[in-house]
Order: structure tokens, then sequence, then C-alpha cells
């Protein structure tokens, strides 16, 4: 049976969001495309009609978990660029962040691997690291900082290596206190406590 382009992208979709959930869970290297496809409702030897290798299928996987990631929220046109910020900060160092194995920023998941993954896929991690530092950049231009660039920067690789801190500490205790602590330094650094 044939399917027209707008089904052909909703099981694609269907496969990607399985594919991104599996890889928060299991890592790159103990990904199955049987099981992904499995978790998708359909067969194995359906892959290849969606992608032409499991290099382009892990690509697209990183591609839609960035699209899904939590600095789309920095794109919200209906707020001002210091909500923006704190509301981008304050979710992103959140246990509820850091729990969830389906969606969130694919940074804190996959940058440990980055080293050991082909080389157009950690392009891909370093692209989507580049646009969310852009985006905190643009914001705190906006908000006047001569050095904004530096500034996000900073402030992305701070609440990234965060909450991959925060993931591996075992006592959940020391980790809400660890994500709690650099949520409330960035917000001070960046003069954003008062707009939580």
């Amino acid at each position: 049976m044939r399917y027209g382009t707008d089904q052909k992208q909703i099981t694609r979709d269907r496969v990607l969001k399985a594919a991104a959930r599996q890889l928060r869970e299991r890592g790159p290297e103990r990904i199955v495309l049987a099981s992904v496809m499995a978790d998708a409702g359909l067969t194995h030897g359906g892959f290849y009609a969606h992608f032409e290798s499991k290099d382009d299928f892990l690509r697209a996987t990183v591609e839609r978990m960035f699209a899904d990631s939590p600095f789309a929220m920095l794109r919200d046109e209906g707020q001002s660029p210091s909500e923006a910020l704190a509301k981008f900060v304050d979710f992103y160092l959140s246990p509820g962040h850091r729990d969830t194995r389906v969606g969130g920023c694919p940074l804190p998941f996959l940058a440990a691997d980055a080293p050991r993954l082909p080389p157009d896929i950690r392009e891909r991690l370093a692209a989507g690291a580049s646009t969310m530092t852009r985006h905190v950049a643009q914001h705190l231009a906006a908000l006047g900082r001569l050095d904004a660039e530096s500034e996000a920067s900073s402030c992305v690789a701070e609440i990234v290596g965060a909450m991959t801190l925060a993931r591996a500490e075992p006592d959940q205790s020391r980790s809400d206190a660890m994500l709690a602590r650099s949520r409330s330094a960035i917000l001070r650094r960046l003069t954003l406590e008062t707009c939580q």
C-alpha cells in the first residue's frame, strides 16, 4: 500500500519520536533500529522507506531532539528578553527537565558520547549548541549586556554542565540542590532574579 506524502511524514515523525526517547534512555551505541520501529508501531523492514542509513537516522533524530528542546521557549515573541531568559534557565535547571526521558535538551544526554559519534552528528550537536547560545546572546544583547556572546557561551556551558552532573548524581536531594544552586547563581549573575 502506498501512502501519501502527509502520511509518510506522520509516520517518520512517529519513528523519530520513538528514536529520541530511546536515544535519551540508552545512548547512541545501544539504540536498536528494530526496537525503535516496534515502538513506533512499524516493522523493521519499513526503516529504509524513511532513512538512507543508520547515520541518516541518528542525524534526523538529533535534529528532532533539538526541535523539541527547551531552548525553543527563547523564541517566544510574547515575552521580554529578561522574562524569556529567566524562564529558560528556570526550566532548564529544573528537576522536571532532569528527570524527563521523553523531551528536553539533547546536549546533556549526548555530550559525553560526542567523541564516539560520526563527525556529521557531532557537527549537528555543535550546531544545536551554537543555536542555543545565539538565542541567549540575542536576549542578553537586547538587555544591553556589552559582551553578550561571551556571557551566552558561558551560560550555555554552565547549564548543560550542571544538568549533566545533576543527572549523574544518584542522590536526588543532592541533585536537586545542585540544580537550585546553579539556577540561582546564573540568574543572579545575569541579574534576572526578579523575573522568576
